[in-house]
């Protein structure tokens, strides 16, 4: 008898294409958020009263790791919806432009003390004697040190993108929203994805700072390595010190391999040539995830969702043509915009002239605005220094995908290492040289700082397309020629980003560098720096706010004088346009 042949299964993929990559991919999704709800857990316990005691015993660390990596997340993806939206409505408006870029520059320079001050009244206002007040105010901390540079990098992809895609944009007459998400974003993703891993390097490097601040006497602290650090360096406890050490270490290799690695290497894809290069990013992470076949599977559920969204992006219209505005009421509305936003930075600035006259008198400004001179030669030398020293190495580390794979994890270590780690060995250094803190302290804000610049080179220097390296090797343009005709002008708009950012990463480093102890010895340098953190733990408000509206003053006048004419340049003579 002829056997009925089987019918076909309803479901292909589950008999013919599911594999144990799939189950693997599965089981390692489902273990993540589990670890992601019990370390939440611990969030929203009540403590009582506003000292928080921190257990010190060693083996809590992989807890504690546990925390601080979901901070650092929360804040990495808080940054980057900041940096799509904040970005998009400076480069796109005229007039919001010339208030939030100014704003910009003055946001990076508040240091995150500063921003921790507000932020833990606030939120323990909204939760009081819960964990969750102080968790969202060390997020917010976080992406403090995190938002601006991202923001800074994705703004400037946006007002340099290339002639060719903004035609094929308007050729194709696609909405603004697909505009947003299949042009300008794969756009600048290279640029975006370097920055964002310099800012997580900069939240690690404000870990202790975050997690445990003392404000006006009182110490609030969280479960992290960072306050687990500081309270080892508070003790002088050098074994608790190098515990710490190697935590953070494990923790920025594995973030390095199971995400900023594959993150990269996804990111070729988005490199502007017309050839292939012979050498690419790669991710043993990401070549696992691609053998998945859950992408097809849950393809049809995403083609849904990216519908349904470009669907209701059509309320933003289409780019096939600009939008005409007559030049009288574009006048009147540059005048009214004017208007209003003179009159609200008046009425700010009133308020807090008059508060700082009736608490400490205007002559609170004098000592900080000097104390930043010397903070401010501080960052013109490390800068300077950075520039010289990174920008080379940057660009040979950018220029070789193999050299990248291997020198990317070291140079995450490298930038996310927080200084703070290295009080103790930075006091006895100084102790027994015989180095002031005033010259040391430039190394300490460099450990902040200078990679920026470094991660902006690399970025740079990925992002040249490979055809127009093989027409340079074709020509015989090498050394000083290759530099000058290929090199400098393509990774000139990224050192931009890179030199903006590590300056106003410098004046916030100061913080932390300009102060320095371990045990019971100190080391303060004359600097604005030490003012605001002297000024921050002893809870003198007038002098902080003053500080820190010098501190602004200082960035905000570097940034209009030099790195932003320097934008202009950049997108004057060096786009891909």
């Amino acid at each position: 008898m002829k056997r009925k042949p089987r019918a076909a299964s309803t479901l292909p993929w589950l008999r013919t294409q599911f594999g144990w990559v799939d189950w693997v991919v599965a089981a390692a999704v489902l273990v993540l958020f589990y670890v992601v709800f019990r370390i939440a857990e611990g969030t929203t316990v009540s403590f009582t009263p506003e000292h928080v005691a921190l257990d010190t015993d060693p083996a809590r660390l992989p807890y504690y790791a546990g925390r601080s990596l979901l901070r650092m997340f929360v804040a990495l993806g808080v940054s980057t919806v900041f940096t799509f939206v904040y970005a998009y409505a400076a480069a796109r408006s005229r007039r919001l432009e010339k208030i939030l870029i100014p704003a910009l520059d003055i946001l990076q320079s508040v240091p995150v003390l500063a921003f921790l001050t507000v932020a833990i009244g606030a939120f323990i206002a909204l939760f009081p004697h819960s964990f969750i007040g102080l968790e969202f105010a060390s997020i917010f901390a976080i992406f403090t040190s995190q938002a601006w540079n991202m923001t800074f990098s994705f703004y400037h992809s946006l007002i340099t993108l290339p002639r060719e895609l903004d035609e094929l944009s308007r050729s194709l007459r696609l909405t603004r929203w697909m505009r947003f998400w299949k042009i300008e974003v794969p756009n600048g993703a290279i640029g975006l994805i370097w920055n964002g891993m310099m800012s997580f390097g900069g939240g690690w490097f404000f870990l202790v700072a975050s997690e445990a601040v003392t404000v006006a006497n009182f110490e609030y602290t969280l479960p992290g390595v960072g306050a687990y650090a500081g309270a080892a360096i508070v003790r002088g406890d050098l074994r608790d010190v190098f515990l710490a050490i190697v935590t953070m270490a494990i923790m920025v290799i594995g973030v390095n391999f199971f995400f900023w690695r594959p993150m990269t290497a996804w990111a070729e894809k988005f490199k502007q040539e017309q050839s292939e290069a012979t050498e690419v990013q790669r991710s043993v992470v990401l070549n696992f995830l691609r053998r998945s076949h859950w992408p097809q599977i849950l393809a049809p559920a995403r083609r849904a969702i990216t519908g349904w969204f470009a669907r209701a992006g059509r309320v933003f219209g289409t780019d096939d043509r600009p939008l005409q505005v007559s030049d009288t009421r574009r006048r009147a509305g540059d005048i009214g915009f004017a208007a209003v936003t003179i009159a609200l930075i008046g009425w700010g600035l009133y308020s807090l002239l008059r508060y700082l006259r009736t608490t400490a008198g205007l002559g609170v400004f004098l000592e900080p605005f000097l104390l930043g001179l010397l903070t401010f030669g501080r960052v013109i030398v490390l800068v300077a220094i950075a520039t010289v020293v990174w920008v080379p190495i940057g660009v040979r580390i950018g220029s070789s995908p193999r050299l990248a794979r291997i020198a990317q994890p070291v140079v995450q270590i490298l930038a996310s290492f927080p200084a703070n780690f290295l009080f103790p060995l930075a006091t006895w250094l100084f102790v027994r040289t015989g180095l002031t803190i005033d010259v040391g302290g430039i190394l300490l804000m460099g450990l902040g700082a200078q990679w920026y610049i470094l991660f902006n080179s690399i970025a740079g220097a990925m992002a040249i397309p490979t055809d127009l390296r093989e027409a340079m090797d074709n020509l015989g343009v090498h050394g000083w020629q290759r530099w000058r005709r290929l090199i400098i002008p393509a990774i000139f708009p990224y050192y931009v980003t890179g030199g903006i950012t590590a300056s106003g990463g410098a004046w916030n480093a100061s913080i932390v560098a300009e102060v320095v102890g371990f045990g019971g010895t100190t080391l303060t340098a004359h600097g604005l720096g030490a003012y605001i953190a002297q000024a921050t733990e002893a809870g003198h408000y007038p002098q902080l706010i003053a500080g820190i509206a010098v501190m602004s003053l200082y960035v905000v006048g570097l940034n209009r004088l030099f790195w932003r004419r320097l934008y202009r340049l950049a997108e004057a003579r060096y786009s891909l346009a």
